[in-house]
């Protein structure tokens, strides 16, 4: 049987949930409250998860000391001690940054499953190069390579689960990517049942549609959250210095409607946001065009001020 199918089974390993139970308890303890601290080890600055940007220190680290062992030898020997060293430093912020991802999850138990057995076999890495890397400061060179190797074997199988994670349960990813999106004037709903003040639910062609009416002022965003596709209407209408904003009834991402951007994360993908019209009483949306340059290319610097 394919290995994938293997780990579909801990989807299901109702054991794990003690696992789950006391890696709530560490991120509750370790992290505080503060949303700008937990938004930026999600990412939410960056536009994209931190964390797998994270996770490439280590792994480089300890790939470049395998193969410095492999074709070095003694000769290798300081430059390889010194990136093993290097890896489990680095290991340390990547931990940091899947923690909290994976504390964000919420009630997701398949996905904090895995997330477990992930978590301990990169722990289970981290603690073997650790123990390599003392065992190359004391001499013992050949122990800390084998004892590395199979450090490198344990990184290999947390990194499977992370594809997994990644690609067959979509965690971390934008998931409103796939969203259809109407490009033309597209009829929602009667102007006159959007009430004021309060998230209204819509649909657009096939686009599930969050709205919003203040007096005139009429704001549309995706209704998928970015974050895990929770329903943005069931969420709270919230004000941030002056913007309206919506706050997901799952996970409380948090993102302003006049462009969709993320004010608090886990979400670190913007929503989808859409410009509004009322024409002969129905009220209308279309995408709203990504910014572009004079040469027709994008351009970079009308993104980054929104």
């Amino acid at each position: 049987m394919q290995l994938r199918y293997q780990i579909d089974r801990l989807h299901h390993a109702e054991g794990l949930d003690r696992g789950i139970a006391g890696m709530e308890r560490l991120a509750a303890a370790v992290y505080p409250a503060n949303r700008r601290f937990r938004d930026a080890l999600h990412g939410t600055w960056l536009g994209h998860p931190l964390h797998p940007v994270l996770v490439d220190l280590p792994i480089g680290f300890w790939t470049s000391a395998m193969v410095l062992d492999l074709v070095a030898g003694e000769r290798g020997a300081r430059a390889a001690q010194q990136l093993v060293g290097a890896g489990a430093l680095s290991a340390v912020s990547a931990a940091a940054t899947g923690l909290i991802d994976w504390d964000a999850l919420g009630d997701e138990r398949p996905a904090k499953r895995v997330g477990v057995v992930h978590a301990v076999a990169n722990s289970v890495a981290l603690l073997l190069y650790t123990a390599s890397w003392l065992l190359r400061r004391r001499g013992r060179r050949e122990q800390g390579v084998a004892v590395g190797f199979t450090g490198g074997a344990v990184v290999g199988f947390g990194a499977y689960l992370g594809g997994h994670l990644a690609y067959r349960q979509a965690v971390g990813v934008d998931h409103t990517a796939a969203e259809p999106t109407p490009g033309e004037w597209t009829r929602v709903l009667r102007a006159g049942v959007l009430p004021d003040n309060a998230l209204t639910h819509g649909v657009a062609g096939d686009a599930q549609i969050v709205l919003y009416r203040s007096g005139e002022h009429i704001g549309a965003l995706a209704d998928h959250c970015a974050h895990l596709a929770g329903p943005l209407h069931e969420g709270r209408l919230v004000d941030d210095g002056g913007r309206a904003c919506v706050r997901c009834p799952w996970h409380a991402s948090t993102f302003a409607f006049a462009d969709g951007t993320v004010v608090h994360g886990p979400a670190t993908a913007p929503q989808p946001c859409y410009d509004v019209r009322v024409r002969d009483g129905w009220v209308e949306v279309k995408a709203k065009p990504m910014p572009k340059a004079s040469n027709g290319h994008i351009s970079i610097d009308a993104i980054a001020s929104g």
